[in-house]
């Protein structure tokens, strides 16, 4: 069996799903670790590590037992980026960066581009240059015996921000190019395998709310997911697409399975979400060894769950790993030259470090003529002490022979002590005293508290929401327009269903400036 896992992981570094660890060096592994273990797949594929190589560090991307392969955005630090674990069972026998080729470094590449014609140089290396995309080709024994090859496709497809159309356009040419390099290695005699986030719940059962969104169904990405798949089922429909989401096969009624959720509203616990990361797999691969294909809502760390599906085929590992493997990289492979390589060891004339360590007998003897007069010009000191000489520790204990001598002090007798006794009433008259001041500062601090509490009152009371009557809380409007940087209160309870009476309300209420 081959179990395949894909996961959002929303950022590989962030606290590494709460492990703690005493010695930071070695929590990142462990924790790593951890994770890879839980998943318990032999492929893991991670999207959205927000991670760049200069800030990769070893214990995150050298795991025992696994070999790791890494793609990094070149435009922006911790910014989308995509990794793929392998486990030694199952090590590929070529890996690559990017789609469109342009990445590769012709040794270990997958190949198999497709017909590209249809897009600039430059615009190959903008749909590359995000880190979005990596690529994994294994060997695999079916149970018939027979050896073939499987391309898996690790994607994290960009986001269309309705603010930005550039980036809808972005989104959609990334999705064709995505397809012919797909159809591409199909052509070629591959088994094709697309997993990953890519950012569109396909049909309304896969999203929580697609009964209120206008034309849902018109969406570009959902049209584009329309082709590229075939009819919901394993069953032959009337739409024939290279391609079938793995998880409708077996689940094709299920609803509420959804795969990420807004982390600001509390969505996810009332499972208020949609279904954006897949596992798609070309129809015959999918028919004839998928044995399974799940989701994992239960693993936290995320704003979104793993998704899955087991096969029932046997990986044939490599005998060695690709170079895109990160245990090739300099910084971890141990061949990046450090600062002691450019200091460079200084080599004598072996006759010059010979006279240099031994000198002549003629040197040697006015070497000890020297050091003969050094001697007898040293002045020792005489056997009786001498008044030059360095003193004694016990001579600064001594009383000094020279200063004034102290004589006896005359005290004072007994009864000059003795003060004289004071009466009944100044003593009353003094605790009165004592009294009155005491009242009058206690009097001046309370008058300063509560002048002070008048002036600083702490914030207001949270307004309650009109549906539960609770207190809400208080958000800040950072969408740019008229309102940007406005308070506002609302209910503090998870987002929802409209029908369901345990999820927010609508209520809102502006914050009055203070």
């Amino acid at each position: 069996m081959l179990r395949l896992v894909s996961w959002n992981i929303n950022g590989i570094r962030s606290p590494l799903q709460g492990v703690r660890c005493e010695e930071p060096s070695s929590c990142s592994a462990m924790a790593m670790g951890r994770i890879l273990d839980k998943l318990d797949a032999d492929i893991v594929c991670l999207q959205e590590t927000k991670v760049t190589r200069d800030v990769l560090t070893e214990p995150l991307a050298i795991i025992e037992g696994y070999n790791s392969y890494f793609s990094f955005s070149r435009n922006r630090s911790g910014y989308s980026g995509v990794a793929t674990f392998c486990k030694d069972s199952a090590t590929p026998v070529a890996a690559e960066e990017g789609l469109s080729g342009l990445l590769s470094t012709q040794n270990g590449d997958v190949g198999c581009y497709g017909n590209m014609d249809d897009f600039t140089q430059e615009e190959l290396r903008a749909l590359d240059s995000e880190g979005r995309a990596l690529l994994t080709q294994h060997k695999i024994c079916t149970w018939e015996g027979k050896e073939k090859t499987l391309t898996l496709i690790n994607v994290y497809c960009p986001h269309a921000d309705p603010g930005k159309p550039e980036r809808l356009t972005f989104k959609m040419r990334f999705y064709r190019l995505l397809q012919i390099r797909a159809e591409a290695l199909l052509a070629a005699g591959s088994h094709v395998i697309i997993l990953g986030d890519l950012n569109t719940a396909h049909r309304p059962i896969d999203h929580w709310d697609a009964v209120n969104m206008e034309c849902f169904e018109e969406d570009p990405g959902r049209k584009w997911m329309d082709g590229l798949l075939s009819n919901l089922g394993c069953e032959s429909g009337s739409h024939m697409g290279p391609f079938i989401d793995s998880y409708r096969c077996f689940q094709p009624k299920q609803k509420g399975a959804f795969t990420c959720w807004s982390t600001v509203s509390g969505a996810r616990h009332l499972n208020y979400g949609s279904r954006l990361d897949y596992v798609l797999g070309d129809r015959t691969l999918v028919i004839d060894t998928f044995q399974s294909s799940f989701l994992l809502p239960e693993v936290m760390g995320s704003d979104h769950c793993p998704v899955g599906a087991v096969l029932s085929v046997s990986s044939v590992p490599a005998k060695q790993c690709p170079p895109l493997c990160t245990c090739f990289l300099p910084e971890f492979a141990g061949t990046q030259l450090k600062i002691l390589r450019f200091l460079v060891h200084f080599k004598q004339d072996p006759v010059f470090k010979q006279s240099a360590l031994q000198p002549s007998n003629q040197t040697q003897v006015h070497m000890r003529q020297n050091k003969a007069r050094v001697r007898s010009t040293r002045s020792r000191p005489s056997k009786t002490g001498s008044s030059r000489g360095q003193k004694n520790l016990m001579s600064y204990f001594q009383p000094s022979s020279s200063g004034p001598q102290t004589s006896n002090l005359d005290l004072p007798s007994l009864g000059t002590l003795i003060t004289p006794k004071t009466s009944e009433e100044d003593v009353m008259a003094n605790v009165v005293e004592g009294q009155t001041k005491a009242s009058e500062a206690k009097d001046e601090k309370e008058i300063r508290t509560s002048f002070w509490k008048s002036l600083l009152g702490g914030p207001s009371p949270m307004p309650l929401c009109g549906g539960h009557r609770e207190p809400c809380v208080m958000r800040t409007v950072k969408k740019p327009g008229p309102n940007l940087g406005r308070h506002f209160y609302m209910c503090a309870r998870p987002q929802g269903p409209p029908t369901d009476p345990s999820s927010r309300c609508n209520f809102f209420l502006w914050s009055r400036p203070s």
